[in-house]
């Protein structure tokens, strides 16, 4: 289903609110909402307005440059641009499992990009709302108001992305927009050295992200009835998990789960992702809205992401982790958990999952290894899947035989993610909007909603303060009776 009551009521009598930017979405994006003379919410729409086209411009440049080029998609994940496209490249260079000292450092850079993006959503972006409240005063509702109220809180999140930043540099040269990983493989290994800088800080890392499922766990326990309802909508989960059922966020075989559960389908190969999901295009956003095709566009949207992935796995495989999942499912018990503000607690427990795995690679002799780049027939292209901070990301390519790029089709984690992010600020608008004239506070809520997901970030929004917000109330001639904005200049 869209969730759009605007067919209930002739659209031309209904009154159009514009909030734009939307803070915290890579690029630019909006939301309109629709209300009629009682402030009753008919439609709430998520608008990407933005159009960049790496699709397009990747068609014809060499293969092997691909790897570098497509981590410029976003300056917060570009590891996982990185690897997804280095995955799928293998196949064109004949490697259909790389050296065991490459996958060694791959997964360690990924990890490090799982941990160091997470802090930084959880600790920067998402904790003002959480320990303050979502209509609390504006001025300290930033990382530097919980720098004052939560000195240590902050503390532990800013040295938990430097170290993840560390993990990247080592593995992959730099911590943004490295080149560690090649088609086939890597191009260095980690030295002795290298191993022991990441290991004397570990077991504070461990502590402190333990720390940080506590305090979301603690959150979440203090106000249930707020972290069940704001916002949710149930909907079937994508991920990859491994062979055996566990969680994997570097490689694995998709699964889907229905709302209740249920296995959709289970064990397809990266390659056969379209035998399973397509994607469905809307006049009103240049993003597009995937969905299972065995369900149907209105049926078949998902959910993708932390909470997908600690419920559509069988199993974590670190200890620490998996106690922390359960206790997340024993919140809900025979249930899955929908609600978008339990993806801060999947998102810490993945966190620590993150540092427990860091601790086992480093522990892995082969990570020094002399074995970087496999060998194997020519292929065409390939399909690399990996689990990005945000969710399942899929990199499609094909290659001709002059090693130019000839189709390329990305299918990122918000995009899979599009259709659940318009249907919570939805149900945040019908819960919180419906009936009462706009404020900072309710307009705040509807941000809450998409920014659980961790939608993608520009660079730009990582300014310090608040990014600018309007809001306009118009009538139907399309005249402004109301208008509310912050960090704007003011209209006449």
């Amino acid at each position: 289903m869209n969730g759009d009551l605007e067919t209930a009521k002739d659209a031309t009598k209904l009154r159009r609110i514009a909030i734009e930017p939307v803070t915290r979405v890579e690029g630019h994006g909006k939301v309109t909402i629709l209300l009629d003379d009682q402030h009753r919410v008919h439609q709430v729409r998520l608008h990407i307005v933005e159009f960049r086209g790496f699709e397009r411009f990747i068609q014809g440049r060499p293969y092997w440059e691909v790897p570098v080029m497509v981590q410029r998609l976003c300056g917060i994940c570009p590891v996982s641009h990185h690897l997804a496209a280095s995955k799928a490249l293998d196949k064109v260079v004949g490697v259909q499992q790389v050296p065991r000292t490459a996958e060694l450092v791959r997964r360690l850079m990924h990890y490090g990009q799982i941990l160091q993006s997470h802090a930084l959503h959880f600790y920067h972006l998402s904790s003002p709302d959480l320990l303050f409240g979502f209509g609390s005063d504006p001025g300290p509702r930033n990382v530097v108001g919980v720098l004052a109220a939560y000195p240590d809180i902050a503390k532990q999140g800013v040295l938990l992305r430097k170290f993840g930043q560390e993990v990247i540099r080592i593995t992959a040269g730099k911590r943004v927009h490295g080149t560690g990983s090649i088609p086939g493989g890597v191009n260095k290994s980690v030295s002795p050295e290298d191993r022991e800088e990441l290991l004397r800080p570990l077991p504070e890392i461990l502590e402190w992200a333990q720390a940080g499922v506590r305090l979301v766990a603690a959150l979440h326990q203090q106000h249930q009835d707020l972290y069940d309802h704001f916002g949710t909508v149930p909907s079937s989960l994508l991920s990859l998990v491994a062979k055996d059922g566990s969680l994997d966020l570097y490689d694995g075989v998709l699964r889907a789960k229905d709302h209740q559960g249920a296995i959709i389908f289970d064990q397809v190969e990266p390659q056969d992702y379209l035998t399973r999901l397509q994607e469905e295009v809307r006049s009103w956003s240049y993003m597009k809205f995937p969905f299972i095709e065995s369900l149907g566009p209105s049926e078949g949207w998902y959910k993708v992401g932390p909470l997908a992935r600690v419920q559509n796995c069988d199993r974590i495989g670190t200890p620490l982790a998996e106690a922390a999942r359960q206790e997340l499912l024993a919140a809900a018990p025979g249930h899955l958990v929908h609600a978008p503000l339990a993806y801060h607690w999947a998102r810490m427990i993945e966190l620590l999952h993150s540092a427990e795995v860091i601790q086992e690679l480093l522990a892995e002799p082969e990570l020094g290894g002399s074995e970087l780049v496999g060998k194997g027939p020519r292929g065409g292209g390939g399909v690399g899947i990996i689990e990005a901070p945000r969710g399942t990301l899929i990199h499609h390519y094909q290659v001709d035989d002059q090693d130019l790029v000839t189709l390329c089709n990305l299918i990122v984690s918000t995009t899979h993610n599009n259709q659940a992010m318009n249907e919570a600020i939805r149900q945040v608008a019908r819960q919180y909007l419906d009936g009462h004239e706009p404020t900072e506070g309710l307009l705040n809520h509807i941000e809450v909603a998409i920014r659980a997901f961790d939608p993608c970030l520009s660079c730009a929004t990582h300014a310090l303060g608040q990014m600018p917000l309007v809001v306009e109330l118009q009538d139907p001639s399309g005249q402004v009776v109301a208008r509310l904005s912050r960090g704007v200049e003011p209209i006449g």
